[in-house]
């Protein structure tokens, strides 16, 4: 029975050992109903193991996992109030799109006519209307997936588990089906719950994520939370570009050693001589390397006891171009500089 509590799932000091590997350690967190939530990391940062573990195809060493409120240690896969949607698909290759969407009904023995009517509201809300009769074979990279969280969602499951499912599509179709996902979640307004190792991906699609890093997690927060205001120097260079400062590179710049972390879209880069504004850091160097990138160019600055990144928007400013070997000043309001925790 779900219970509707507010809270999709919810785990409690939970870890996971593989021998002498801890791949989630003592991990707790909260997913509210309806919330698109990822879960973003390196690889071996036990993200989708915590997947699994909300899956059932792991089982917790210590602590607790409960969907809507039921603690689920235990229960099988096909009892949970969950269903999964892999990167690979996983789709039948000699059933035709509409027998592969309508299987999870079939196997729990829906009549026939009911069975007919919701897959074909399904494939009509994925877009896939016109395409019950072919086989996966016949389809495209992203009408595969679509198929696949068609059969996914036709259950109804009260948390949909999504595995790097747009990890196999080519970037462009990626962003296309970016916009598509959580277009498709609002709709359903069931819970997402999104692994990726993409941070552009997390930060395009969730209403909160959590950064893991060696099975423990870093940071929850909002995507603009995450990138404006990392916690530590692990979120601060994995989420995004981002300088991180410390020790006598954090001193020559303000003064204390105290780590911190400056975005590199952040700094304004100036002539030699150029005034800097009242309140704001600043560092004269040399720019060391030039990157063109199209929309923007990346600059990389030797200062002293460091270097820094600066990424400027190309045509926005009208400035000069700034090459190779040029004296600069970068600068920038104190109160960007955004502090950074040790790791506990």
């Amino acid at each position: 029975m779900r219970q509707k509590n507010g809270i999709a799932v919810s785990f409690s000091a939970v870890s996971r050992r593989f021998g002498e590997v801890r791949a989630v350690d003592d991990v707790s967190f909260e997913v509210a109903d309806g919330e698109f939530f990822s879960m973003l990391g390196p690889s071996g940062s036990g993200k989708t193991t915590c997947l699994r573990l909300i899956a059932g195809f792991e089982q917790p060493d210590a602590g607790h996992v409960a969907v809507h409120g039921v603690n689920v240690e235990g229960v099988p896969p096909y009892e949970r109030d969950v269903n999964t949607v892999f990167q690979d698909y996983a789709l039948f290759p000699h059933m035709t799109v509409f027998q592969n969407v309508e299987y999870g009904l079939m196997i729990r023995k829906v009549a026939p006519d009911e069975r007919r009517r919701r897959s074909r509201e399904m494939l009509d809300l994925v877009k896939l209307g016109q395409m019950g009769e072919r086989k996966p074979s016949q389809l495209s990279g992203g009408q595969r997936q679509r198929v696949a969280l068609a059969r996914a969602l036709i259950n109804r499951p009260g948390v949909l588990l999504l595995d790097e499912p747009l990890g196999a599509l080519d970037l462009k179709l990626r962003e296309e089906m970016q916009e598509e996902l959580k277009s498709l979640q609002r709709q359903v307004g069931i819970t997402f719950v999104y692994v990726t190792h993409d941070q552009g991906e997390a930060l395009a699609m969730s209403d909160r994520l959590a950064v893991f890093n060696q099975g423990r997690i870093e940071q929850i927060g909002t995507p603009a939370d995450i990138y404006e205001h990392p916690a530590t120097a692990f979120v601060a260079g994995f989420v995004g570009a981002s300088n991180v400062c410390s020790g006598a590179l954090a001193g020559s710049i303000s003064g204390a050693d105290r780590a911190f972390a400056i975005r590199p879209e952040k700094i304004s880069m100036l002539a030699a001589g150029e005034r800097v504004a009242d309140g704001w850091l600043s560092i004269a160097g040399t720019v060391r390397a030039v990157t063109y990138h199209g929309a923007t160019t990346r600059y990389a600055v030797s200062v002293e006891a460091g270097e820094l990144t600066v990424m400027r928007q190309n045509g926005s400013d009208g400035r000069a171009a700034t090459a190779a070997g040029d004296a600069v000043v970068l600068a920038w309001p104190r109160n960007l500089c955004q502090p950074l925790a040790e790791r506990k």
